[in-house]
C-alpha cells in the first residue's frame, strides 16, 4: 500500500516547512520510516495521510510533438482532461495537468505513441480532509 507522510521540519531560521514523502510497503515497514523520520532532529511533527481521508494531487509538465493534424488531437485531449497547454510553437506544445496520478498516468497512455518529447512530475502532495490541520 502506498503511505503519504506530511511533515513539518523546523530549518535554519526556525521557520517551519512542510515536506511530503511517498513510500510503499507493509505497516511494519512504514512504521520503521516514521520511526526514522521522527528522530530527525529538524522534523517537528509527522502525520500519515494515507490513515485518514485525505486530499492529494501531482503536477505534470509534458512536452509533446504537434504538428499537423496531431495538434487538433491533442488540443482535444487537454480539453477533456481538463489540462492547460502553456506554450505552443510550431512544432511543440507544453502542456500543464495537475489531479490525482491516475489521471496523469492515464493521460500519458492516451497520447498517441511517439509524440512524447519530454515528462516532469511533481510527485503526489497532499492534505488531510476536516478542520484540523498539521500545526504544532
Amino acid at each position: 500500500m502506498r503511505h503519504i507522510l506530511s511533515m513539518l521540519v523546523e530549518n535554519e531560521s526556525g521557520a517551519l516547512s512542510r515536506m511530503t514523502l511517498v513510500t510503499r510497503g507493509n505497516d511494519d515497514i512504514v512504521e520503521q520510516i516514521k520511526k526514522q523520520l521522527n528522530k530527525l532532529i529538524d522534523v517537528v511533527k509527522l502525520q500519515d495521510l494515507s490513515e485518514g481521508e485525505h486530499i492529494e494531487r501531482e503536477m505534470m509538465l509534458i512536452k509533446l510533438r504537434a504538428v499537423g493534424a496531431d495538434r487538433e488531437e491533442l488540443k482535444r485531449l487537454t480539453d477533456i482532461f481538463r489540462a492547460k497547454v502553456i506554450d505552443v510553437t510550431d512544432a511543440s506544445y507544453i502542456v500543464e495537468l495537475t489531479g490525482a496520478s491516475k489521471k496523469l498516468d492515464a493521460f500519458i497512455q492516451t497520447v498517441p505513441e511517439g509524440l512524447i518529447t519530454e515528462v516532469v512530475r511533481s510527485g503526489p502532495t497532499g492534505i488531510a480532509r476536516g478542520a484540523k490541520g498539521l500545526t504544532l
